[in-house]
């Protein structure tokens, strides 16, 4: 692995290229220097890029496409205004600026790398900003850890949520875990929460963002009580575990792991075509797979059929189903595959 700085475990075969910079756009550019200089140097069998850089065989964008991110401005907001003027930030962003005119260059090149997309959403995004042949595009799927991710994996530890967050056992979790919480639609889950009439129905909160306007808008609708915020949780098995369905209503996700998390734990979700998870999933099956992320009357329907518990309980068996498919090892597998057809090329 070849990185500027590393978290957690080092392993014997990292590269650390050290830089510095004023700005983000600075450090990105002596990165892409010194990695230039080191693949010179080093032979490597394959060159599998996270980020822009000039040379590699496979571009793996996990934040998604950095041009459709100029173009977009990231899609966070509901109205125009705000979305015209995220996009005239996002212009003014040196180092985003940047990332779009390397992978530009890199995409549209002589010899463009296999671009790895998290879904077919995202491989839409891909073939509309870049004419790339086919066989230049590959789909990896996001993965779970099942073991870490098992509903029955922990006999014996489930830590009482609803009762440290005052929850009653005969209220309907729905639960939402998110750390961007205007982009993934907390406001239209909000809204749509004050629509549902069953008051059984309680909207769980889980994310370290400020929920203060949020809190308001909640209370605005005289609905207060019926949203939770837990803020911020390194390890969310016991949401999950206690969550009754998931609830995610994203304007743009290449892949939500979170939504993938909650199918592995037999929760089903209410989603977006915005969201390259559901990919997995069958709209009415494992949940719901909304058209349009800003139709809050729509997901206070989702969310009303939802209360029914054995509609639940036939959605969570579903859900389970799914496990097989969302694991590392298919993941692993997938992906050496696609190795192995690059190496082949390479030939």
């Amino acid at each position: 692995m070849i990185a500027t700085t590393f978290g957690g475990e080092r392993h014997v075969d990292d590269v650390q290229l050290a830089v510095s910079g004023a700005t983000r756009a600075g450090k990105y550019s002596r990165f892409i220097e010194k990695l230039s200089k080191h693949l010179d140097e080093t032979k490597y069998d394959i060159v599998h890029a996270m980020l822009p850089v000039p040379r590699c065989d496979v571009y793996h964008p996990h934040a998604g496409i950095a041009v459709e991110a100029v173009e977009s401005g990231h899609l966070k907001h509901a109205s125009a205004v705000k979305q015209a003027l995220s996009k005239v930030a996002t212009r003014l962003n040196a180092g985003r600026m940047k990332f779009a005119a390397v992978e530009r260059e890199l995409l549209t090149g002589e010899r463009p790398p296999v671009v790895l997309c998290l879904s077919e959403y995202i491989k839409g995004v891909v073939r509309k900003q870049y004419d790339l042949p086919e066989g230049k595009l590959a789909t990896l799927f996001n993965a779970v850890d099942l073991r870490k991710f098992d509903p029955e994996g922990r006999p014996g530890s489930l830590k009482d949520v609803r009762r440290r967050l005052g929850i009653g056992e005969d209220r309907v979790v729905a639960l939402m875990i998110a750390q961007d919480f205007a982009r993934k639609g907390l406001m239209e889950a909000i809204e749509a929460l004050a629509l549902v009439k069953d008051e059984r129905l309680v909207l769980l909160v889980v994310g370290k963002q400020q929920p203060d306007k949020y809190q308001d808008r909640a209370r605005r609708l005289k609905g207060g009580d019926r949203v939770v915020f837990a803020g911020g949780t390194k390890d969310p098995w016991a949401f999950y575990r206690e969550a009754d369905f998931f609830v995610l209503p994203t304007r743009h996700d290449p892949c939500s792991l979170v939504v993938l998390e909650a199918l592995a734990m037999g929760v089903p979700v209410i989603s977006t075509v915005f969201n390259g998870a559901c990919e997995i999933m069958r709209d009415g099956r494992e949940g719901f797979v909304l058209k349009d992320p800003g139709d809050v009357a729509l997901l206070a329907v989702a969310m009303s059929k939802l209360m029914d518990g054995d509609f639940r309980a036939g959605m969570s068996r579903a859900c389970l189903e799914l496990r097989p498919a969302l694991a590392y090892e298919k993941h692993v597998e997938r992906l050496m595959q696609i190795y192995g057809s690059v190496i082949e090329g390479k030939a």
